[in-house]
């Protein structure tokens, strides 16, 4: 498994902003669903982002504008829907430490966040959106902690995208991999278990990338990315870049 690798795409994309970050895009209402929207609308090629159990994060909004505008000469419409309805777990709910914590993080999981439920919502979202945004050709995915899991279930079979990406997945299935038939790249941190992902690169049967990421934690490109930390920073941004340089090879 690769530890390291280089990135045409790091040279493009932008310093990652410390503090206040300001989204460059919108939210649209999707027959009641909230979903931010950002990149230029003649884009042809699109990526579908699933956010972490924490929602809209800054970072993780940050990360979609970097998506969509970083490199000039290849931007992407880019849309993450609020799949919690303005509701994500709370913050403070990590480290679930405690039992009211734990009952918490299980009930949220069994409703708003289950895995099979929220992957069946996603064929439906994209038909929308692509009737909305008729320009759009080709579709990715990024699943970002959670939302890896829900990438690695609307890879298989009959799945709505060219292309698919995880950073810091969540609940990573070997047995999973075995289905996929797009293309996928895969950025792990070092908190996940390494013997699952090295698995599941073993079971994959498409082209990938997968890389670890292994001085950084669960969460460094989304929710849980501290952007003071100037590793954590370069991280976050050559992260974003190995991603680039990946949806250009595949949309």
């Amino acid at each position: 498994m690769a530890q390291q690798g280089h990135s045409e795409a790091c040279c493009t994309v932008p310093p990652a902003v410390v503090g206040d970050y300001k989204p460059k895009g919108q939210y649209i209402d999707l027959d009641g669903m909230q979903v931010y929207t950002t990149g230029p609308s003649s884009a042809t090629s699109a990526i579908f982002i699933i956010y972490d159990i924490f929602g809209f994060s800054t970072q993780a909004l940050q990360g979609a504008d970097i998506l969509a505008y970083a490199d000039q000469n290849h931007q992407y419409l880019v849309f993450m829907p609020d799949f919690f309805y303005g509701k994500p777990i709370a913050p403070g709910t990590f480290p679930p430490d405690t039992e009211e914590k734990k009952k918490r993080l299980s009930e949220f999981f069994a409703g708003p966040a289950s895995p099979p439920d929220t992957a069946k919502k996603v064929p439906e979202l994209v038909k929308k959106l692509g009737e909305k945004y008729t320009g759009v050709k080709k579709w990715g995915s990024l699943g970002m902690c959670w939302g890896g899991k829900i990438v690695s279930l609307t890879s298989q079979s009959g799945t709505s995208f060219t292309a698919s990406a995880e950073v810091h997945p969540a609940m990573v299935d070997p047995k999973d991999a075995k289905g996929f038939k797009v293309p996928v790249c895969i950025l792990a941190s070092g908190d996940e278990n390494p013997e699952d992902v090295e698995k599941f690169k073993k079971n994959l049967s498409v082209d990938n990338h997968v890389e670890t990421f292994g001085d950084q934690v669960h969460g460094w490109m989304a929710a849980r990315a501290d952007l003071k930390n100037e590793r954590v920073k370069s991280e976050y941004e050559r992260g974003y870049g190995v991603l680039l340089d990946f949806y250009h090879k595949h949309l």
